[in-house]
C-alpha cells in the first residue's frame, strides 16, 4: 500500500458563509486532511511566508490554495502576486474563488499565474460542485487517493 503526506488547503475567504460551503464541500468529497482558514489577505501572507503569528509552524507549503479576490487588508490580487513572484512559493497551485465577474479581474489573475478562477454561484450544491472539482483535480495530478 502506497503512503501519501497530509494533503494541505489554504483557505483565504472573508466571508464566513463562503469559507462554510467550501470546506463542507471538501469534506464531503473527502478531498484533504487538513484546511487552514484565513479571513484576510494579511494573513494567508503571513500563513504561507511563515511570519507573524504563523513564524513557528512547520516548515512546508499548502498544497493548494482557495483564494477569494475581495478580501480585507490584502486584497487576493497582492496575494497572487506574492506567491507567484517568490521562487518558494511559485509553484503552488492557486485556484481563485470570487464573486467578482469582472474581465479584469479574470485577465489579471491569469497574467499572474493563476490555476483556475472560479466564479461562486450562489447555489450551494454548485458552489460545492465547484469546489469539490477543484480539489479532485488536484488529487488526480499529483496522485493523492480522494
Amino acid at each position: 500500500m502506497e503512503t501519501y503526506d497530509p494533503i494541505e488547503i489554504l483557505l483565504a475567504e472573508d466571508n464566513s458563509a463562503d469559507a462554510e460551503l467550501a470546506l463542507r464541500a471538501l469534506r464531503d468529497k473527502r478531498l484533504v486532511n487538513t484546511v487552514v482558514w484565513v479571513k484576510d489577505g494579511d494573513e494567508a501572507l503571513d500563513y504561507v511566508f511563515r511570519r507573524g503569528a504563523y513564524r513557528d509552524r512547520a516548515v512546508g507549503n499548502p498544497r493548494l490554495v482557495l483564494l477569494d479576490l475581495k478580501m480585507p487588508k490584502v486584497d487576493g490580487l497582492e496575494v497572487l502576486r506574492a506567491l507567484k513572484s517568490a521562487d518558494s512559493t511559485r509553484a503552488i497551485p492557486v485556484v481563485v474563488m470570487t464573486s467578482s465577474s469582472e474581465e479584469r479581474d479574470l485577465v489579471e489573475t491569469y497574467r499572474l499565474g493563476v490555476n483556475s478562477y472560479i466564479v461562486k454561484p450562489v447555489d450551494f450544491d454548485q458552489f460545492a460542485a465547484v469546489v469539490a472539482s477543484a480539489g479532485y483535480y488536484w488529487s488526480v495530478v499529483n496522485k493523492v487517493p480522494a
